[in-house]
């Protein structure tokens, strides 16, 4: 979050998290030098910034007089609340315990899946996966994960993948060249890491390694598909986010087609 308290989005997620995990930082709170002054703190000395970057577009007159958009990017530094002394108490809350759920199903976290609309079938078979053709998402049993943490953190990958579909958010359609499989499921990673921080799931990577050597490639090749996926990612978790609590308060007016907007 910034210093407002407002989320960051995108690669500035994945960007903070990674430098909050190598410093063992646990306050979810960034600001730039300034703004912590502003807010009476103080920068403890030998401490070292984070860098986030703002996307944005400013308006420029045209040739033929009409205006027209120029996009921007912009890097600047930041500090976790961690680094700083003196400021007011709020900002170093700390983010409650991970909660440790055994391998009964969780009622709550069930009704928030239910909620999305997504069709999620369980049976014997072992795999998990989403059918993009029969457009459902199939799940082993609880029981047959170690924990039930790993039950919704991979729901909670499928159903990332749930959300390209073309009556969501078409993105398969859009990234569908030979390097599509492997951007996806880094799609999906992120994805899901995201959704968990949100819904109190604690995100797992032990089937990550699968799927490692294609992203090295892919990220080799493109440089910029890491900041795609996390764009990418950061729609489906909103997507997912507003489908539940749409659902969860049926009175709101908002349509799919806000909501893929």
């Amino acid at each position: 979050r910034r210093f407002s308290g407002d989320e960051h989005r995108g690669i500035n997620v994945l960007m903070l998290w990674a430098t909050a995990a190598m410093a063992g930082f646990s306050s979810a709170r960034w600001m730039t030098y300034r703004q912590a002054g502003e807010l009476g703190g103080q920068v403890r000395k030998g401490e070292k910034s984070a860098c986030v970057v703002k996307y944005g577009t400013i308006e420029r007159e045209g040739d033929n007089g009409e205006e027209k958009r120029i996009p921007y990017c912009r890097a600047y530094r930041v500090f976790n609340a961690d680094q700083i002394d003196g400021l007011p108490e709020e900002f170093y809350i700390r983010p409650e315990p991970a909660r440790d759920l055994g391998t009964a199903a969780d009622p709550e976290l069930d009704a928030f899946f239910a909620r999305t609309g997504a069709t999620i079938e369980t049976s014997a078979d072992p795999r998990a996966y989403y059918d993009v053709q029969a457009d459902r998402i199939h799940m082993p049993p609880v029981a047959t994960f170690h924990d039930a943490q790993g039950f919704y953190g991979t729901l909670a990958h499928e159903l990332t993948h749930w959300t390209g579909a073309s009556v969501r958010l078409d993105r398969f359609s859009r990234f569908s060249d030979r390097k599509a499989y492997a951007f996806e499921e880094l799609v999906a990673e992120i994805g899901a890491c995201m959704l968990g921080v949100q819904i109190g799931v604690t995100p797992e990577f032990d089937q990550s390694g699968a799927y490692v050597e294609g992203w090295l490639k892919a990220l080799k090749e493109d440089k910029r598909a890491i900041f795609r996926a996390a764009s990418e990612a950061q729609k489906a978790g909103d997507f997912i986010l507003q489908r539940a609590r749409r659902e969860e308060c049926p009175k709101s007016e908002e349509s799919e087609e806000a909501l893929a907007a």
